[in-house]
């Protein structure tokens, strides 16, 4: 299934779906800013917030990651990973020069992360990076909701994860 999104209005397409809430998330490894490996199962009992954006080097998609890195100390029993396609030295310098340390980063240079999770794009200038998503999932690995920016220069919709964290969804 073919998806459109924007990038200030210019149409760019994803194949496939986010997963859908109460199915059991995909499983994923992804590469941490130490090249260590950062798997799904790591996180078993918590929840987790994947915050999925094109590339840390845009100011939305930086934005993102220090408003997760401020709210993810808030939020109890819930890990923030921030996963696009940077490669982890990027992240790495990223989260080094502006203090992040609240949420883990993670590449997904050497997976398919972009296509399980259906959020690969597959024309138009950001060809190959990921979509802007949210993807929230439980202490049991169950999707509990998904969010995909339709227009990716805008920030994610933050609420929606608090809200659905917080059971007000």
């Amino acid at each position: 299934m073919e998806k459109t999104v924007f990038l200030n209005g210019q149409p760019m397409h994803i194949i496939g779906s986010l997963p859908e809430a109460g199915t059991p998330a995909p499983t994923f490894a992804l590469v941490n800013k130490d090249l260590s490996e950062i798997n799904l199962h790591d996180f078993k009992g918590k929840r987790v917030v994947l915050n999925i954006f094109p590339s840390v080097d845009t100011d939305v998609c930086a934005a993102s990651v220090r408003r997760f890195n401020k709210e993810a100390s808030e939020l109890p029993n819930t890990v923030v990973i921030c996963v696009s396609m940077d490669l982890p030295f990027a992240m790495g310098r990223f989260c080094a020069a502006n203090g992040i340390d609240n949420v883990y980063t993670a590449s997904g240079f050497r997976s398919d992360f972009g296509k399980t999770y259906g959020v690969e794009l597959v024309d138009g200038p950001l060809r190959g990076l990921y979509a802007r998503a949210l993807v929230i999932i439980n202490e049991d690995g169950n999707v509990m909701g998904t969010s995909l920016c339709e227009e990716i220069t805008q920030e994610p919709d933050y609420d929606f994860a608090k809200k659905l964290l917080e059971g007000k969804m």
